[in-house]
């Protein structure tokens, strides 16, 4: 079976998010989005939350499921036996990290990268920016799905 991972923050998950797997989707049998527990770094969203909103947001995927991790994104592979990771690239900004990160994988675990360029119409895309413009009451609809939007602009008037 050719498994392959999508990890990230998705806090929130976005069309950008989205589109990066729905198309790896089509390319290999299985897909997890691996959710990262990042314990320097408080989201806005639990990471219950954004496995909810995921799962919902994914569930018309027959071949996707979402996981958490935390540690080594390789280690995560190894466990879910993932022998490759899919990073969407937005911009050759992107590139530069993540050549180091996927050089990394592949000579700690033999984990390949494949890179995916995003769709140009989410190529400025960032839950980072999302998230702002939705703070100054901004439209979002576009952006990310309808039932996470609701819940950005839910959370960010009790914050």
């Amino acid at each position: 079976m050719r498994r392959a991972v999508c990890p990230g923050s998705f806090d929130p998950v976005t069309n950008g998010h989205l589109d990066i797997v729905g198309r790896s989707s089509r390319i290999f049998d299985e897909v997890i989005i691996g959710v990262l527990i990042n314990q320097h770094k408080t989201g806005l969203f639990t990471i219950e939350e954004r496995i909810d909103m995921l799962r919902e947001v994914t569930a018309s995927y027959g071949n996707v499921r979402v996981e958490s991790f935390r540690g080594l994104l390789v280690d995560f592979c190894r466990t879910q036996e993932a022998a490759v990771v899919v990073k969407g690239l937005r911009a050759v900004s992107d590139f530069d990290y993540e050549l180091q990160m996927a050089q990394m994988n592949i000579g700690l675990s033999g984990v390949e990268t494949l890179f995916m360029p995003t769709n140009p119409q989410h190529s400025f895309l960032s839950s980072s920016l999302v998230k702002e413009v939705a703070k100054w009451g901004g439209d979002i609809s576009t952006y990310v799905p309808d039932m996470v939007g609701e819940r950005l602009v839910t959370r960010l008037r009790q914050g």
